[in-house]
Protein backbone atom coordinates (compact mmCIF):
# COMPACT_ATOMS: atom_id res chain seq x y z
CA UNK A 1 0.00 0.00 0.00
CA UNK A 2 2.84 2.52 0.98
CA UNK A 3 4.26 1.90 -2.56
CA UNK A 4 1.31 2.41 -4.65
CA UNK A 5 0.57 5.74 -2.46
CA UNK A 6 4.60 6.70 -3.16
CA UNK A 7 3.84 5.95 -6.99
CA UNK A 8 0.61 8.34 -6.68
CA UNK A 9 2.59 11.20 -5.04
CA UNK A 10 5.56 10.87 -7.33
CA UNK A 11 2.96 10.74 -10.30
CA UNK A 12 1.14 13.79 -8.72
CA UNK A 13 4.52 16.12 -8.17
CA UNK A 14 5.44 14.88 -11.98
CA UNK A 15 1.95 15.80 -13.42
CA UNK A 16 2.36 19.21 -11.12
CA UNK A 17 5.55 20.24 -12.54
CA UNK A 18 4.72 19.31 -16.22
CA UNK A 19 1.84 21.42 -16.02
CA UNK A 20 3.28 24.10 -14.63
CA UNK A 21 5.75 24.18 -18.01
CA UNK A 22 3.12 24.09 -20.11
CA UNK A 23 0.92 27.08 -18.50
CA UNK A 24 4.57 28.90 -18.93
CA UNK A 25 4.89 28.25 -21.97
CA UNK A 26 1.14 28.81 -23.48
CA UNK A 27 1.51 32.07 -21.62
CA UNK A 28 -0.85 31.67 -18.77
CA UNK A 29 2.19 33.31 -16.76
CA UNK A 30 4.85 35.90 -17.49
CA UNK A 31 7.70 33.21 -16.49
CA UNK A 32 9.08 36.34 -14.50
CA UNK A 33 9.15 38.79 -16.47
CA UNK A 34 7.32 42.70 -15.52
CA UNK A 35 4.03 43.30 -16.23
CA UNK A 36 4.07 46.90 -15.79
CA UNK A 37 0.36 48.37 -16.19
CA UNK A 38 -0.01 51.13 -18.63
CA UNK A 39 -1.91 53.84 -15.97
CA UNK A 40 -4.25 56.37 -18.04
CA UNK A 41 -3.36 57.66 -21.39
CA UNK A 42 -0.13 56.44 -22.34
CA UNK A 43 2.72 59.30 -23.54
CA UNK A 44 5.58 58.42 -25.22
CA UNK A 45 8.89 59.04 -23.08
CA UNK A 46 12.51 57.87 -23.20
CA UNK A 47 12.58 59.44 -19.81
CA UNK A 48 12.10 58.03 -16.18
CA UNK A 49 13.38 54.60 -17.65
CA UNK A 50 16.45 52.86 -16.05
CA UNK A 51 17.42 51.58 -19.61
CA UNK A 52 16.69 53.16 -23.02
CA UNK A 53 16.80 50.00 -25.45
CA UNK A 54 18.67 51.02 -28.90
CA UNK A 55 16.44 49.28 -31.55
CA UNK A 56 18.13 50.70 -34.67
CA UNK A 57 19.18 47.15 -36.20
CA UNK A 58 15.59 46.17 -36.26
CA UNK A 59 14.78 49.30 -37.71
CA UNK A 60 17.25 48.86 -40.51
CA UNK A 61 16.11 45.24 -41.57
CA UNK A 62 12.14 46.41 -41.28
CA UNK A 63 12.86 49.25 -43.81
CA UNK A 64 14.88 46.92 -45.53
CA UNK A 65 12.38 43.89 -45.71
CA UNK A 66 8.96 45.00 -45.05
CA UNK A 67 6.74 46.78 -47.51
CA UNK A 68 4.42 49.34 -47.34
CA UNK A 69 1.68 46.75 -46.94
CA UNK A 70 3.28 44.69 -44.34
CA UNK A 71 4.47 42.12 -46.31
CA UNK A 72 7.50 40.55 -45.72
CA UNK A 73 10.51 39.63 -47.93
CA UNK A 74 11.69 36.58 -45.75
CA UNK A 75 14.33 35.53 -48.87
CA UNK A 76 15.89 38.90 -48.17
CA UNK A 77 16.10 38.55 -44.25
CA UNK A 78 17.62 34.76 -45.13
CA UNK A 79 20.20 36.89 -46.43
CA UNK A 80 20.78 39.05 -43.52
CA UNK A 81 20.92 36.48 -40.94
CA UNK A 82 24.02 37.51 -39.43
CA UNK A 83 22.83 40.99 -38.74
CA UNK A 84 19.23 39.33 -37.28
CA UNK A 85 20.70 36.78 -35.42
CA UNK A 86 22.97 40.02 -33.24
CA UNK A 87 19.64 42.05 -32.85
CA UNK A 88 17.89 38.73 -31.55
CA UNK A 89 21.04 38.08 -28.71
CA UNK A 90 20.74 41.79 -27.87
CA UNK A 91 17.89 41.58 -26.61
CA UNK A 92 17.92 38.18 -25.01
CA UNK A 93 20.80 39.23 -23.41
CA UNK A 94 19.06 41.88 -21.16
CA UNK A 95 16.42 41.05 -18.03
CA UNK A 96 13.73 43.46 -18.04
CA UNK A 97 12.57 44.98 -14.90
CA UNK A 98 10.30 47.13 -12.94
CA UNK A 99 12.54 49.77 -13.26
CA UNK A 100 12.20 49.98 -16.84
CA UNK A 101 9.31 52.17 -18.22
CA UNK A 102 5.77 50.95 -19.47
CA UNK A 103 6.87 52.94 -22.77
CA UNK A 104 10.19 50.99 -22.82
CA UNK A 105 8.63 47.59 -21.84
CA UNK A 106 6.12 48.12 -24.55
CA UNK A 107 8.29 48.41 -27.50
CA UNK A 108 10.81 45.81 -25.93
CA UNK A 109 8.42 43.08 -25.71
CA UNK A 110 6.45 44.31 -29.48
CA UNK A 111 9.77 44.40 -31.32
CA UNK A 112 10.74 40.81 -29.07
CA UNK A 113 7.55 39.38 -30.50
CA UNK A 114 8.07 40.52 -33.74
CA UNK A 115 11.49 39.78 -34.53
CA UNK A 116 11.36 36.40 -33.05
CA UNK A 117 8.33 35.41 -35.16
CA UNK A 118 11.01 36.41 -38.09
CA UNK A 119 13.30 34.47 -36.75
CA UNK A 120 11.10 31.23 -35.91
CA UNK A 121 9.89 31.52 -40.02
CA UNK A 122 13.27 31.80 -41.37
CA UNK A 123 14.05 28.43 -39.46
CA UNK A 124 11.45 26.73 -41.03
CA UNK A 125 11.46 28.05 -44.67
CA UNK A 126 9.89 27.55 -46.67
CA UNK A 127 6.13 27.02 -45.34
CA UNK A 128 2.78 28.16 -45.82
CA UNK A 129 1.88 29.07 -42.71
CA UNK A 130 3.16 29.13 -38.85
CA UNK A 131 0.36 27.22 -37.99
CA UNK A 132 2.10 24.92 -40.11
CA UNK A 133 4.99 24.99 -37.43
CA UNK A 134 4.24 22.67 -34.29
CA UNK A 135 4.42 24.59 -30.84
CA UNK A 136 4.54 27.60 -32.93
CA UNK A 137 2.72 30.14 -30.04
CA UNK A 138 2.69 27.45 -26.95
CA UNK A 139 6.55 26.47 -26.92
CA UNK A 140 9.10 28.10 -24.80
CA UNK A 141 12.15 28.94 -27.56
CA UNK A 142 12.73 32.68 -26.71
CA UNK A 143 15.62 33.26 -24.48
CA UNK A 144 15.26 36.56 -22.18
CA UNK A 145 18.26 36.28 -19.84
CA UNK A 146 17.90 33.33 -17.31
CA UNK A 147 14.11 32.39 -18.56
CA UNK A 148 12.55 31.26 -21.89
CA UNK A 149 9.33 32.32 -23.17
CA UNK A 150 6.92 31.00 -25.78
CA UNK A 151 5.43 33.77 -28.57
CA UNK A 152 1.82 33.10 -26.56
CA UNK A 153 4.02 33.83 -23.02
CA UNK A 154 5.23 37.07 -24.21
CA UNK A 155 1.39 38.20 -26.13
CA UNK A 156 -0.98 36.74 -23.26
CA UNK A 157 2.08 36.90 -19.77
CA UNK A 158 3.28 39.93 -20.41
CA UNK A 159 1.82 42.33 -22.99
CA UNK A 160 -2.02 41.41 -22.45
CA UNK A 161 -1.25 42.35 -18.54
CA UNK A 162 -0.03 45.72 -19.29
CA UNK A 163 -3.44 47.28 -20.01
CA UNK A 164 -2.48 48.93 -23.61
CA UNK A 165 -5.29 46.72 -26.07
CA UNK A 166 -3.73 48.56 -29.00
CA UNK A 167 -0.78 45.73 -28.95
CA UNK A 168 -2.76 43.92 -30.77
CA UNK A 169 -2.59 45.89 -33.41
CA UNK A 170 1.26 46.01 -32.99
CA UNK A 171 1.76 42.36 -33.01
CA UNK A 172 2.71 40.26 -35.76
CA UNK A 173 1.77 36.56 -36.48
CA UNK A 174 3.22 36.11 -39.80
CA UNK A 175 -0.44 35.73 -41.18
CA UNK A 176 -2.18 37.73 -43.64
CA UNK A 177 -5.02 38.15 -41.04
CA UNK A 178 -2.94 39.71 -38.68
CA UNK A 179 -1.92 43.51 -38.09
CA UNK A 180 0.49 44.49 -40.57
CA UNK A 181 3.92 43.99 -39.61
CA UNK A 182 5.35 47.79 -39.14
CA UNK A 183 7.98 48.65 -41.45
CA UNK A 184 9.90 50.59 -38.31
CA UNK A 185 11.48 49.30 -35.07
CA UNK A 186 8.79 50.45 -32.45
CA UNK A 187 10.17 52.92 -29.35
CA UNK A 188 10.11 54.14 -25.88
CA UNK A 189 9.98 57.70 -27.31
CA UNK A 190 7.38 57.53 -30.19
CA UNK A 191 5.30 54.48 -28.54
CA UNK A 192 2.42 56.20 -28.56
CA UNK A 193 2.20 57.73 -31.83
CA UNK A 194 2.99 54.15 -33.22
CA UNK A 195 0.21 52.21 -31.58
CA UNK A 196 -2.44 54.59 -32.50
CA UNK A 197 -0.66 54.26 -36.20
CA UNK A 198 -1.48 50.90 -35.91
CA UNK A 199 -4.83 51.12 -34.02
CA UNK A 200 -6.02 53.03 -37.12
CA UNK A 201 -4.59 51.15 -39.86
CA UNK A 202 -5.54 48.04 -38.80
CA UNK A 203 -9.20 48.96 -37.91
CA UNK A 204 -9.55 50.81 -41.27
CA UNK A 205 -7.89 48.15 -43.34
CA UNK A 206 -9.91 44.91 -44.94
CA UNK A 207 -9.02 43.08 -42.27
CA UNK A 208 -12.24 44.20 -41.28
CA UNK A 209 -15.46 45.19 -43.32
CA UNK A 210 -17.15 47.86 -41.45
CA UNK A 211 -20.39 49.45 -41.87
CA UNK A 212 -23.21 50.85 -39.95
CA UNK A 213 -25.84 48.17 -39.51
CA UNK A 214 -23.64 45.03 -40.50
CA UNK A 215 -20.42 44.56 -40.17
CA UNK A 216 -17.93 41.91 -40.06
CA UNK A 217 -14.50 42.44 -37.41
CA UNK A 218 -11.13 40.59 -37.60
CA UNK A 219 -11.09 37.62 -35.25
CA UNK A 220 -8.70 39.48 -33.46
CA UNK A 221 -11.64 41.05 -31.49
CA UNK A 222 -13.13 37.50 -31.44
CA UNK A 223 -10.00 36.43 -29.70
CA UNK A 224 -9.14 39.00 -26.83
CA UNK A 225 -13.00 40.17 -26.63
CA UNK A 226 -12.43 41.32 -23.20
CA UNK A 227 -9.29 43.08 -23.61
CA UNK A 228 -11.47 46.13 -25.64
CA UNK A 229 -13.58 47.75 -23.19
CA UNK A 230 -16.42 49.29 -22.68
CA UNK A 231 -17.24 47.16 -26.01
CA UNK A 232 -16.01 46.01 -28.91
CA UNK A 233 -18.07 47.88 -31.25
CA UNK A 234 -17.16 51.18 -28.67
CA UNK A 235 -14.12 50.36 -28.74
CA UNK A 236 -13.72 49.81 -32.46
CA UNK A 237 -15.43 52.99 -32.92
CA UNK A 238 -13.13 55.72 -31.83
CA UNK A 239 -10.92 54.64 -34.55
CA UNK A 240 -13.17 53.95 -37.57
CA UNK A 241 -13.86 55.93 -40.11
CA UNK A 242 -17.23 54.70 -40.32
CA UNK A 243 -19.59 54.91 -37.35
CA UNK A 244 -21.00 51.25 -36.44
CA UNK A 245 -24.50 51.35 -34.89
CA UNK A 246 -23.41 50.57 -31.09
CA UNK A 247 -26.91 48.41 -31.08
CA UNK A 248 -26.27 46.40 -34.05
CA UNK A 249 -25.02 42.89 -34.16
CA UNK A 250 -21.74 41.81 -35.84
CA UNK A 251 -19.97 38.63 -37.52
CA UNK A 252 -16.51 38.02 -37.42
CA UNK A 253 -14.03 37.21 -40.72
CA UNK A 254 -12.50 34.22 -41.59
CA UNK A 255 -8.79 33.99 -40.37
CA UNK A 256 -5.86 33.77 -43.13
CA UNK A 257 -3.50 32.40 -41.71
CA UNK A 258 -1.26 32.18 -44.90
CA UNK A 259 2.21 33.65 -44.61
CA UNK A 260 2.28 37.22 -45.06
CA UNK A 261 5.32 37.16 -47.32
CA UNK A 262 5.72 39.43 -50.78
CA UNK A 263 5.50 37.88 -53.58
Amino acid sequence: MKIIFRFLAIVSIAFAIQSCNLLTAAGITSNGQPTKSVDGELTSTTANSAINVDHSEWNTLLKKHVDEKGLVDYKGFKNDRKELDAYLNKLSSLDPTNDWSSQELLAYYINLYNAYTVDLILKNYPTNSIQDISGAFTKAFIPIGDKTLSLGGIENGVLRKMNEPRIHFAINCASISCPKLMNEAYTAGKINEQLETAANEFINSDKNDISANNPKLSKIFDFYTKDFEPSVIEYVNKFSKIEINPRTSFTFKEYDWNLNEQK
